[in-house]
C-alpha cells in the first residue's frame, strides 16, 4: 500500500506529476482510460519545459476535453510505493490542483475513452489509495 504524505510546497524540480481535481455543474469529473476498466482523476507527467501548472492545464484539457475552466493549486503531494507508474517505490512528488470546468469539446480526442460526472467518487478507481486521500485533504482544505 502506498505511502501518501501532502506538502504546502515541494522544490519545483522535484514536481513529476499534476493531479486535478475536477469539477462541473457541482459534479465531480472522472475520466475512464481506454486501458482500463476503472475511473481516475484528471492528471499526469510533467513534460520537459512546463510549469506545474501548465502540465495541470494540459493534462485537464487532453483528458477531458475541457475548454473553458478555471484552476488553481491546491497542495503538494508524495507517494511512495510501488506502481504501475513508478515501479521503483521510490518518492515521488506532485501538484494537486482544483479546476471548475464549464464548457467541453464535443468529442475526446486522448487516451481517454470517457469521462463521466459523479457526486462522489466511484468504488471502481484506478489509484484507490491516492485519489480519495487527495480528495480528502481538498475537502478539509475547503472546510478551512
Amino acid at each position: 500500500m502506498p505511502e501518501i504524505k501532502i506538502y504546502e510546497q515541494v522544490d519545483d524540480v522535484l514536481l513529476k506529476f499534476a493531479v486535478i481535481l475536477a469539477r462541473h455543474r457541482g459534479q465531480w469529473v472522472l475520466c475512464k482510460h481506454r486501458q482500463r476498466t476503472t475511473w481516475e482523476t484528471p492528471g499526469g507527467h510533467r513534460e520537459p519545459g512546463e510549469t506545474i501548472l501548465e502540465t495541470a492545464c494540459r493534462e485537464l484539457t487532453e483528458e477531458t476535453g475541457a475548454l473553458k475552466f478555471t484552476i488553481r493549486p491546491v497542495c503538494c503531494y508524495s507517494v511512495t510505493g510501488k506502481s504501475r507508474v513508478v515501479p521503483t517505490g521510490e518518492e515521488t512528488f506532485g501538484g494537486l490542483f482544483y479546476a471548475e470546468i464549464t464548457e467541453f469539446e464535443q468529442q475526446l480526442n486522448s487516451e481517454m475513452e470517457r469521462i463521466a460526472l459523479f457526486d462522489t467518487l466511484p468504488r471502481a478507481l484506478t489509484y484507490p489509495q491516492i485519489q480519495p486521500t487527495l480528495l480528502a485533504e481538498f475537502l478539509r482544505r475547503e472546510k478551512g
